[in-house]
């Protein structure tokens, strides 16, 4: 009953994806888990597929997902007397639903209410200060992936109505990531508080346009399994709304895998290839050419690529279960 109390929640009626018409009538107490998965497996199978038509409407979580793409906090900054550069952040952890496709709207864990949580942004040998307010009616962390001194390594509980202000200086440059660190770990990550966290080396890095990524689950009926398969949280955004690029320039993407529930995620490319730096700390570094890389659960790295021709590419997850679930998108280079 605790479960289907939390599953009422996701607004699944009407949801354009879902189409749960033909079952959700029934009863709460005459479905058990099983037949609550092969209905929702069912339907998001027929509704999303390869070519899917997400439609035009401009949602609330379509609108998340534009923002999260192109919008890095770089936080309030001042100088320390040693003339070092402080950076202040403030983050808030709160309950809060989420929209992960049209219609569909899952009960979060965020990071100032959104999944992921926003994309900080430093240099390299920067002070970071993190005020972290715990909003939620859990405890809850934050623990940065990179080099700091362990009793600011987010383990300890902050308690709901506390406060907590991690610091200390950004190292080392290159591609890195934040997330709650509170058993259960599952748990807490899966509901949605991660987000992306990039330090810029010292020397630039070469000028481009640039985006970041987070790819993603969600576990619509808390069976263990993921439903649905986003990149910043909302199914198909960029099908809907393809990414603009130019011919010819730089696109730098920042991508981390946070999906919960499986053993790896993936990025493929179609018709083109580019550049990974695994972590992304030595821009010196060799990378690897290709059009698909996979990263494990708090994997990340830098991809650079250059669209040699006008035309629509193609990206999407190299599980086709993961791409036809939400994961796809288009590059428009113009």
């Amino acid at each position: 009953m605790l479960k289907w109390g939390a599953a009422s929640t996701f607004a699944l009626v009407g949801g354009a994806f879902l189409n749960p018409g033909s079952w959700f009538q029934k009863s709460a107490q005459a479905m058990d888990k099983h037949d609550v998965h092969n209905a929702l497996k069912q339907d998001l199978h027929s509704g999303m597929k390869h070519g899917y038509d997400p439609g035009t409407e401009v949602t609330e979580g379509l609108k998340s997902a534009r923002e999260a793409l192109t919008q890095f906090d770089y936080g309030k900054v001042s100088k320390r007397a040693d003339g070092k550069t402080i950076r202040e952040y403030e983050i808030k952890a709160r309950e809060n639903e989420v929209e992960i496709a049209k219609g569909i709207k899952f009960p979060g864990w965020t990071y100032n209410g959104t999944i992921p949580g926003p994309t900080l942004r430093c240099t390299e040998g920067d002070i970071i200060r993190v005020k972290f307010f715990n909003q939620s009616n859990h405890p809850h962390s934050i623990h940065f992936h990179g080099i700091h001194p362990t009793n600011m390594d987010g383990l300890e509980a902050i308690l709901s109505g506390e406060s907590f202000t991690y610091e200390f200086e950004a190292k080392p440059a290159g591609m890195q990531v934040y997330h709650c660190h509170i058993a259960p770990l599952a748990r807490h990550i899966h509901k949605g508080l991660y987000g992306n966290f990039i330090i810029d080396p010292v020397k630039p890095r070469p000028a481009a346009k640039e985006f970041s990524m987070v790819m993603n689950g969600f576990d619509l009926d808390l069976d263990g399994e993921n439903e649905v398969y986003t990149v910043n949280g909302y199914a198909f955004a960029y099908l809907q709304e393809p990414i603009q690029v130019k011919v010819g320039e730089l696109v730098r993407i920042y991508l981390s895998n946070l999906t919960e529930f499986d053993l790896i995620n993936s990025f493929h490319l179609h018709a083109n290839y580019f550049n990974y730096y695994a972590t992304g700390a030595d821009p010196d570094a060799r990378p690897n050419f290709t059009d698909t890389i996979m990263q494990c659960q708090g994997e990340r790295g830098v991809l650079e690529i250059v669209f040699p021709t006008p035309g629509r590419y193609m990206f999407h997850a190299h599980q086709s279960e993961f791409a036809e679930l939400g994961w796809m998108g288009f590059f428009v280079a113009e």
